[in-house]
């Protein structure tokens, strides 16, 4: 198995909650993982790698991609 060398740990960490909105990507497969990081991916919207929605940067949502920032890419809308 070989590991990516563009691996973005750091995504959700830089995150605020406020009015703006985010898109968030899974990046990883969910073969393997938590069924509460799962659970969470799916909760987000997100049904496949690549697979983006729009969600807003509410406390929730801002939580939940804490929880998962290792699977998903999130980055403020425009």
């Amino acid at each position: 198995m070989t590991l990516r060398s563009t691996v973005n740990y750091n995504t959700a960490r830089n995150l605020k909650v406020g009015e703006h909105k985010l898109t968030v990507t899974q990046v990883s497969s969910l073969i393997g993982a938590n069924p509460k990081q799962r659970d969470t991916v799916r909760s987000l919207g997100l049904k496949r790698i690549g697979h983006t929605v729009v969600r807003p940067a509410d406390a929730v949502t801002v939580g939940m991609l804490n929880s998962v920032k290792h699977l998903v890419k999130a980055e403020e809308a425009n």
